[in-house]
């Protein structure tokens, strides 16, 4: 059977490749066009949320669902409420943006949508190619956001996962404060590693309430039920409480370049690159990327001149890592120390990639300075071989 062919092709419909459609159809660029959209299943279920800071407004400012201007850190050692201005901590739902998502894509024509699990993405002849399990596609170009594994590591590259389990709860008293969220608080035991849960409340009776490791392995299942409810007895004093959702999610911390272009083929989401190694953030990458392309496609006719992470950063990144994968120093010191000691507006640009050097190094001067420097030297190393 020969290939079907497109002027487009999007493998991966999460907030990458969802995020791509939505802003081609909104700039113009799908008229006349005929766009794929490939993944395996439907996504139609709240399976995840997506929290950012943002200053003003942003492309799906219409389905944030909460947002917070005040936000707590705790440690062990430092506690302090954060004023997050001229930051917004804000939510989206999953079940929201992928509903406002596809509203979109069957309101435009240009779209096709089918669910096929793809197997394969790659260039022949100087076009894209797509194989599903019984069809073949092709496109002079397609983004792909669909990881098909873990990456061959080289000698030097980190791999850490962030993995969290997280309970809407519910309880039958006013409990929580909703202007309040709760960004990190390291007081749980740190016995698997850095760990760390984050609070956002909806209401003064309803909130999420998140667990959350960097580590190299997954715990088994109950270890994390173990650590939401000590974390309810414990640190909030909670005796009771009814979960109405519960959600799971691993995310990749890796130093690991991702292949950004191959032929005719550009990956974009965690697979092109754009999770933050350091803290597992994409949702606010994945837009700066997806405007990025949009306007390459819209100046060159190509996607190609897009946004990047940048050198800087990853070099930041790395030495992070260096840190935590090696146990040179705890994960919970590191980031008591990173806002015990700076502005919070300055870290979250730093978090960002928006900082300026001079902010930078006022930033990693705060940290524990041997062992970052040992690290830093050891990591540019590896970036200038």
């Amino acid at each position: 059977m020969a290939p079907q062919h497109y002027d487009l092709i999007i493998a991966g419909m999460g907030c990458a490749g969802l995020s791509l459609a939505v802003r081609l159809s909104e700039e113009g660029l799908t008229a006349g066009k005929k766009i794929l959209l490939v993944d395996r299943e439907q996504k139609n279920t709240n399976n995840r949320t997506w929290c950012f800071w943002e200053t003003g407004t942003g492309p799906f400012e219409d389905i944030v669902f909460r947002t917070w201007e005040k936000a707590w850190f705790h440690s062990s050692t430092f506690s302090s409420l954060l004023s997050l201005s001229p930051y917004r901590y804000k939510m989206i739902r999953g079940i929201d943006f992928y509903a406002h998502c596809m509203d979109r894509i069957h309101r435009d024509p240009a779209f096709e949508v089918k669910y096929e699990e793809v197997r394969t993405v790659g260039t022949v002849g100087g076009h894209a190619t797509c194989s599903t399990a019984g069809h073949a596609y092709t496109a002079p170009y397609l983004f792909n956001s669909i990881l098909f594994g873990k990456p061959d590591l080289k000698e030097g590259q980190f791999y850490l996962l962030q993995h969290f389990k997280g309970w809407i709860i519910r309880t039958d008293t006013p409990f929580f404060e909703p202007d309040k969220a709760t960004l990190m608080d390291f007081r749980p035991h740190q016995g698997h590693g850095t760990t760390f849960v984050y609070v956002m409340p909806f209401s003064e009776t309803e909130a999420l309430v998140e667990y959350t490791l960097f580590t190299e392995s997954l715990l088994d299942e109950q270890a994390y039920t173990e650590g939401l409810k000590q974390y309810l007895k414990e640190q909030l004093g909670l005796d009771r409480w009814e979960v109405v959702e519960e959600e799971f999610g691993i995310i990749p911390m890796t130093n690991y370049a991702f292949p950004r272009r191959e032929g005719a083929v550009l990956n974009i989401g965690t697979a092109g690159g754009m999770t933050k190694a350091s803290s597992g953030f994409t949702f606010r990458f994945i837009q700066k990327d997806t405007a990025a392309i949009v306007d390459s496609m819209r100046r060159t006719g190509n996607p190609f001149s897009g946004f990047g992470q940048g050198k800087r950063f990853r070099w930041y990144d790395s030495v992070l890592l260096h840190i935590l994968s090696r146990k040179i120093l705890p994960g919970a010191r590191v980031f008591t120390d990173l806002f015990s000691k700076n502005p919070s507006r300055n870290i979250l640009r730093f978090l960002d990639n928006e900082t300026s050097i001079g902010e930078e190094v006022k930033i990693l001067w705060s940290l524990p300075q041997w062992p970052f420097m040992k690290a830093g030297i050891r990591e540019g190393m590896k970036l200038r071989s």
